[in-house]
């Protein structure tokens, strides 16, 4: 039999009656001896034997004790942990006496509650969850009666209002353009579903809904009489006020790819600015734009591009020194409502986007924010992709101790230009070849910073005799040139006598008393009537050059004119 009770070796204390007494107990039944022992169990108690015998139930040890101390009945539901999870257990302790009134055993009935008890909670968890998923539900349950009027709103009320504000009130009051609805959902007279129509909300504001109804009839023998109607809406505005948002994004995104392929359409910078300035105006429905940049020194803003009729616009170049990456800001210059957002690369604003409309029309939305902030952040790449092209044409345009220009650039892309507008101009100017004498010998006596001090020396002395617009070059080494635009020739002698005289100064410079530094001067007098060359011009400029070092060094020569027979250098 599955319930029969088994006794240990030991248990001679066990009678036949206490054997039929607990085999016949349907849950798990322990009989103990005064001391707690167990001394028989049912074949549903003989877990729980072995878990009073391993003290792994100090719950039910506390019970029997309880009921031991007192002699009498004790009862107590127990939570014990086991490897498939916890055991819920109604556990009784039946103490029983002998004839002087001791206890002599104890019955251990135990009743199994987990199922009851999972099965409660669940119940309870069940009710738990509908209740808040009706309470935090936003749809609205209605009732109206056969006037259109409300006689039944779900308790959480709907549009704002609390559920006693509606009912009564016709729901067409509620509805914007009632009258377009055929036929309206609050009184239809068949069943509708998903039928979208907006409503006002108590403070002001739209919400879209999603209608579903269902007409009420009442039968009167062989005819229907309707009675109302009931339904239910679903609050879909944000929904709605979604798709508007991402249709609106979209947009923005194609205007923005129509702005970024006509920049990419175009190689030279101020083209490439020109660009975008146009294409962002026209996205924009813009009167004119203007894209800023920072100068050469990163001091300042100034204008890179422009476009459209910017009449009556101020320079909001300064107002651009105060923003931070990221911002947007509106204001007003002259008769325009302007719109200003800051370029930036890295977190470090680098210019700045403005557009401008007349004041009479519409006012900037967030739109045209998203929309500028979108083109500005394109720009801010763009800017530093031309102040990077502009930092690499100096680098290979100018000398790179001296910050002068170098060979390649002075000879080839300059002089060529100087001479041309010359040309047109009709106006005369001078080369100057100078090359320092004796260098090699600071060099190797003091170092080459020694040696760089006197070039940089050198470069200050040239630019300190020239004028904005005039060039000077490092050539190589200790050899420099310099272009005096729009001088005569007794002019140029007179800037060369004057330059040999300050040279004086870098003979405290030099490597020893027998070796001066100093510089010697070729100067070529250059007249566009002459039809001469660039290359015939520099050669007369060289040979002059050569002439002087050929002589004494630390002189200057003015070359012979045009067209005379040179001493040129071996």
């Amino acid at each position: 039999m599955a319930n029969e009770a088994s006794a240990p070796a030991d248990t001679g204390q066990a009678s036949d009656t206490d054997v039929k007494l607990i085999a016949g107990y349907p849950g798990p039944a322990l009989l103990l001896d005064a001391a707690g022992t167990p001394i028989l169990a049912n074949a549903k108690g003989t877990g729980l034997e072995k878990a009073l015998a391993g003290g792994a139930v100090a719950d039910i040890e506390t019970l029997i004790g309880a009921a031991v101390e007192s002699a009498s009945i004790a009862n107590a539901t127990l939570t014990i942990a086991t490897s498939r999870g916890d055991l819920v257990l109604d556990v009784t302790a039946i103490p029983t006496l002998d004839v002087n009134g001791n206890v002599a055993k104890t019955l251990l009935l135990a009743r199994d509650l987990t199922m009851e008890r999972n099965l409660r909670t669940t119940l309870v968890e069940s009710r738990q969850r509908y209740k808040d998923l009706v309470e935090i539900s936003s749809d609205f349950s209605w009732e109206v009666d056969s006037a259109g009027q409300f006689i039944f709103v779900s308790p959480q009320g709907a549009l704002g209002y609390k559920a006693d504000e509606l009912v009564g009130h016709e729901a067409r009051d509620f509805v914007i353009d009632a009258d377009e609805y055929t036929p309206f959902p609050f009184t239809t007279t068949r069943k509708l579903d998903n039928i979208e129509m907006w409503m006002k909300n108590k403070d002001g504001s739209t919400a879209c809904v999603i209608v579903s109804a269902l007409p009420l009839v009442k039968n009167d023998d062989d005819s229907e009489t309707w009675i109302g109607c009931r339904g239910n809406c679903r609050d879909v505005t944000e929904e709605r006020e979604s798709e508007a948002a991402l249709a609106r994004a979209r947009h923005r995104e194609q205007l923005l790819n129509y702005i970024v392929s006509q920049i990419r359409d175009e190689i030279e910078p101020h083209d490439m600015l020109m660009a975008a300035a146009t294409a962002s105006a026209r996205a924009l429905g813009a009167a004119g734009s203007r894209i800023y940049r920072e100068d050469a020194d990163r001091e300042a803003f100034a204008v890179a591009a422009e476009y459209g009729n910017d009449e009556g616009v101020e320079d909001l170049g300064q107002k651009i020194a105060g923003l931070k990456a990221g911002d947007v800001i509106s204001l007003e210059t002259g008769s325009w409502s302007a719109l200003l957002a800051t370029t930036q690369y890295r977190g470090d604003v680098n210019g700045a986007l403005a557009m401008w409309k007349p004041k009479k029309e519409e006012s900037w939305d967030d739109d045209h924010r998203l929309m500028l902030t979108d083109v500005a952040n394109q720009l801010g790449i763009a800017n530093e992709q031309i102040a990077n092209h502009e930092r690499i044409v100096k680098l290979s345009r100018t000398d790179g101790m001296t910050g002068l220009l170098n060979r390649r650039a002075f000879y080839e892309e300059e002089l060529p230009r100087r001479i041309s507008r010359l040309e047109r101009s009709n106006q005369t100017a001078s080369m100057f070849y100078v090359d320092m004498d004796n260098f090699k010998r600071v060099n190797d006596v003091h170092g080459h910073q020694a040696g760089d001090e006197a070039i940089l020396f050198l470069r200050d002395m040239l630019i300190n005799f020239s004028r904005p617009g005039d060039l000077i070059a490092r050539l190589g080494g200790d050899e420099f040139a310099m272009w005096l635009d729009g001088i005569d020739e007794a002019t140029s002698h007179k800037r060369a006598g004057q330059l040999i005289e300050t040279s004086k100064q870098m003979v405290s410079m030099s490597g020893d008393d027998e070796h001066p530094l100093g510089i010697s001067i070729g100067v070529a007098f250059f007249d566009p009537k002459s039809g001469e060359s660039l290359d015939e011009l520099l050669a007369r400029a060289d040979a002059a050059m050569y002439s002087v070092k050929k002589r004494s060094k630390g002189g200057f020569e003015m070359a012979p004119p045009p067209g005379t027979p040179l001493e040129m250098p071996e």
